[in-house]
């Protein structure tokens, strides 16, 4: 089936072909639970993609979401629950419904008066009827960083929220204080508590500044690992080896990478 150009049909005829009894034992044995893993590390790698600014990884990592996407679209047309027109469908009518100031009658100025639009919209849909609290909806399987984002992202729509940033950054000076309270005692149970009430602190700081803390939690990660690899690099060309190195030598270097990253 080789060619020189696919197509979005040749990509379904290809799942198709893979799914059936003369295709791939290991894309037969697949379903819903087994391809979680796969979906997520696929997304992970698009952002990755972008971080990278690399445009050639980043349509290589959308293919690799896409084709996720067809996989489970296939095992659910072969468990007769829906096909890949089905979900190209439903997203178009929902994007086509939650856009009524570009489809229809509505109007939204800005992009503020877009995402107030699109509340009032999801509230009113079928599938927000069943939901008692306005928490709903934030899936419980979200990295926990971003799920604090949206969380308070949602309650503060009705209100419940700091009056300004100074206000979340004295919450954030009041956890500290009650985390070191907590570990000073000896309660680990109760640091772990703090911890917790401190990420959330800095989480709505965060989310003040507009800045999502998933993001920039993962820059962070990555700037340490530069900077991390630069000691290993120096103390090697330096002879030595970072367990013989006291921790003054090493912060002397960590200086020296972050004049480098």
């Amino acid at each position: 089936m080789k060619k020189k150009v696919y197509s979005y049909e040749d990509l379904l005829e290809i799942m198709k072909i893979l799914r059936s009894p003369q295709g791939c034992p290991w894309d037969r044995e697949q379903d819903h639970e087994s391809l979680k893993r796969y979906l997520i590390e696929e997304a992970y790698e698009v952002i990755e993609a972008i971080d990278l600014k690399d445009p050639e990884k980043l349509c290589e990592e959308l293919g690799d979401v896409l084709l996720q996407v067809v996989f489970h679209s296939r095992i659910a047309e072969e468990n007769g629950q829906f096909t890949m027109k089905d979900v190209i469908h439903t997203v178009s009518e929902k994007m086509v419904h939650r856009h009524k100031h570009v489809f229809g009658k509505e109007h939204a100025e800005t992009a503020d008066d877009v995402i107030d639009l699109w509340e009032n919209i999801k509230r009113e849909e079928k599938g927000n009827k069943d939901r008692t609290s306005v928490l709903d909806g934030v899936p419980s399987v979200l990295p926990a960083l971003m799920r604090s984002y949206k969380i308070q992202e949602k309650a503060a729509k009705v209100g419940f929220d700091w009056d300004n940033i100074d206000d979340a950054w004295k919450k954030v000076t009041e956890e500290a204080g009650e985390l070191r309270e907590a570990y000073t005692s000896g309660d680990m149970a109760k640091s772990e508590e703090e911890i917790g009430d401190l990420l959330f602190a800095v989480v709505n700081v965060a989310r003040f500044l507009k800045i999502e803390p998933e993001m920039a939690l993962t820059g962070t990660i990555g700037k340490f690992i530069k900077r991390f690899e630069y000691i290993e690099k120096r103390s090697s060309e330096m002879g030595k080896e970072l367990t013989s190195m006291t921790l003054a030598e090493m912060d002397e270097l960590w200086d020296e990478a972050k004049r480098t990253f």
